[in-house]
């Protein structure tokens, strides 16, 4: 079963509009002097319950544990996050955000969170092209 133009076009839009929206990030970053990267480790450091750990930061960035340890490194040297060492076991790093890394990851997130919304009708006429074909199925 070949997919219908509807469907195409769906997809096509969604993949513009993540596109659009990641150029968008890219340049929100720049003009704050970080990374796409190391926003995205801010943003998992601010959410998390509890500490994280490098080897879970890694993990959760899809990242060798080499490059994340570089990744902090550059983090660290911008005082926007620190290292500590786990009260358990010395071997086990946590990494958590500084006050200045907070207030830094705050004023990324309000501009992003603009950013999605205003790439949210796209997204939402995207999705309802694509499930109206699943719906029609």
């Amino acid at each position: 079963m070949r997919f219908s133009k509807e469907r195409y076009s769906g997809l096509a839009g969604f993949r513009h509009a993540l596109r659009s929206f990641l150029a968008s990030s890219e340049a929100i970053c720049r003009r704050a002097g970080v990374t796409t990267t190391q926003y995205q480790a801010m943003l998992a450091l601010g959410c998390s319950a509890q500490n994280i750990s490098m080897k879970q930061l890694a993990e959760q960035l899809r990242l060798k544990h080499h490059s994340a340890v570089q990744l902090v490194d550059r983090l660290s040297e911008s005082k926007l996050v620190e290292r500590v060492a786990a009260k358990h076991d010395a071997r086990v790093v946590f990494v958590v955000l500084t006050a200045k890394g907070e207030s830094e990851l705050d004023a990324l997130a309000k501009l992003h969170l603009a950013e999605m919304i205003k790439h949210e009708p796209e997204l939402t006429r995207s999705l309802q092209l694509i499930r109206r074909e699943d719906k029609g199925s």
